[in-house]
């Protein structure tokens, strides 16, 4: 059995030497203006220092090109790709065809990772996307447990599944979607309305709050909970499944460093000793659960409920 990569995003440079101590084996990072969502803002120095960092730990850095990108972008994603390639980046995550036709033009031995967030649902779509080109599908946040499985057991490419940290509920491209909710009879209240980070949508009905993460490429609406399934790895282990990632949005360093370190723990026990792991991973839960932020509860998120429409 091989053991599934560990794949965090850091805020800087500065993380990726600690999440390596940590036990991470690969890092996802990049620019504003083409990635999704980032933990950090990473300039094009800085991409370089954190690919040279890693590499000289043999660990990986994957950069994001997953935005939407619109006609005044594309005729800058062939610089970027080739800037990309120079630098020596081990794979780009794309989710808009534009940018696996470019990279096929300008660097065609560029290891490409397809993610769209939302639409790895099958394997088909994956294998379709493999047969373009990508190397790896990342999938849906929103499929089960025995999904993820199935799909795994028809993929012609890697798999990726999202194992901790917040998930995406809504994208939009507008700024400031939370007007839109006050507008329609306040509905949802906007807490630090005021303030460029740490704003939410609070749903009073539920009694949840809604992190909103603003970027160049509009709003995004985060799921109230971050999903956990340090208890729950060792089916996924077992499937083959080929790398986990460890969402730092909205997180501080140190907390991705030592959620990092316990998920090092829990993979190595599923492949070198799943009975240990079977009596240890409640353990492993109940510390995570001690540096959890008060207002993000955690649940296994779509691995074991029907995702209702």
């Amino acid at each position: 059995m091989g053991k599934p990569e560990i794949l965090v995003t850091p805020t800087s440079v500065a993380d990726i030497a600690p999440l390596i101590d940590a036990g991470a084996d690969a890092f996802v990072i990049g620019e504003q203006r083409y990635g999704l969502r980032l933990a950090g803002e990473f300039s094009r120095t800085d991409v370089k220092e954190a690919i040279e960092i890693a590499h000289s730990k043999g660990k990986k850095v994957y950069v994001e090109m997953n935005a939407i990108f619109h006609n005044e972008m594309v005729e800058h994603l062939a610089d970027y790709i080739r800037f990309l390639q120079d630098a020596n980046a081990d794979a780009i995550i794309f989710g808009d065809p534009a940018v696996l036709m470019v990279a096929r033009e300008t660097a065609p031995n560029m290891k490409l990772h397809w993610s769209t967030e939302t639409t790895g649902t099958n394997w088909y779509t994956c294998n379709y996307w493999g047969r373009k080109g990508s190397k790896r599908a990342v999938l849906a946040r929103e499929i089960s447990m025995d999904a993820c499985i199935e799909m795994k057991e028809h993929a012609e490419v890697e798999m990726e599944v999202q194992i901790h940290g917040m998930t995406t509920m809504f994208q939009s491209k507008r700024s400031l979607l939370g007007n839109y909710f006050e507008y329609q009879g306040k509905v949802m209240e906007i807490g630090n309305r005021k303030l460029e980070k740490d704003m939410f949508l609070y749903d009073k009905e539920r009694g949840n709050k809604y992190p909103i993460f603003e970027d160049i490429n509009g709003t995004h609406i985060m799921s109230p909970n971050d999903i956990c399934m340090i208890d729950e790895l060792l089916e996924l282990v077992e499937a083959g499944i080929d790398s986990f990632k460890i969402d730092g949005l909205l997180k501080t360093p140190d907390y991705m460093i030592a959620v990092t370190k316990l998920y090092r723990k829990a993979i190595d026990l599923c492949v070198e000793n799943p009975d240990q792991y079977e009596d240890e991973k409640d353990e492993l839960l109940e510390k995570i659960e001690e540096i959890q932020p008060e207002n993000r509860p955690l649940d296994t998120g779509f691995f074991f409920k029907e995702t209702v429409y």
